[in-house]
């Protein structure tokens, strides 16, 4: 029974360590089609979105047969738990990638950014792409410590997220208010994308000692 109970744990993590993969890999389609107007890429990025939403529904319903048929407690039910909460993160963070190749096909033949801010979105895009690189990695390796720096690796999206804010919002701004909901849309597509990863990260480290690691912005006391 424990036996077949492991097996069963060990295939649940390998599919969460696909899933990361496969969203991971979406959105680097999806960022290549938005600062390419590549059509096809994002087309791609469109029709291969069934493939993380079939896993989806497999591993929760692998998730759900352990509850029900293994009665896990303690760790075995943290575990078990976890990787439920962690497949809605991975869902998302494929849902966003999928938001952006949608704009990017809605927008074609047409680039969707303007110039000056394309520099932005090809750092974002690499920033999310190793942060999803990062969430398969501790998925796979349950390594806390590598999980802990994935929030430290996010800070670096959120500066740019926060920047880009001041381009849209300075005057020089000349591309008009489609323009700039487009930007603030895929800003925000990217930063969530960073913020799923992340979370998925905490999880690992639930998973592993039982604790979740506490966000900083969560603990600031605020100033008398």
């Amino acid at each position: 029974m424990r036996v077949a109970y492991n097996e069963q744990m060990t295939e649940l993590a390998d599919m969460l360590g696909e899933m990361a993969g496969l969203a991971g890999t979406a959105m680097e389609r999806a960022t290549q089609s938005l600062l390419q107007a590549d059509l096809p890429l994002a087309e791609q990025v469109i029709s291969d979105h069934d493939q993380i939403t079939e896993l989806s529904v497999s591993c929760e319903e692998r998730a759900f047969a352990l509850l029900a048929l293994q009665a896990p407690v303690a760790g075995d039910l943290r575990s078990v738990v976890s990787g439920i909460q962690i497949v809605s993160d991975i869902d998302r963070m494929g849902a966003l990638a999928l938001h952006v190749a949608k704009i990017a096909r809605r927008r074609h033949p047409n680039h969707v950014l303007p110039e000056e801010v394309n520099g932005y979105f090809a750092e974002m895009g690499r920033l999310a792409v190793a942060l999803g690189a990062g969430a398969k990695e501790v998925l796979e390796t349950r390594d806390p410590e590598r999980a802990a720096k994935l929030r430290e690796e996010d800070d670096a999206m959120d500066d740019l997220h926060r920047h880009l804010f001041t381009v849209l919002m300075d005057r020089e701004w000349k591309h008009g208010v489609a323009a700039a909901v487009d930007v603030t849309l895929l800003g925000r597509f990217y930063e969530r994308f960073a913020d799923h990863a992340v979370e998925v990260a905490r999880r690992v480290i639930f998973l592993v000692t039982g604790k979740m690691p506490v966000d900083p912005d969560e603990t600031t006391e605020p100033q008398a």
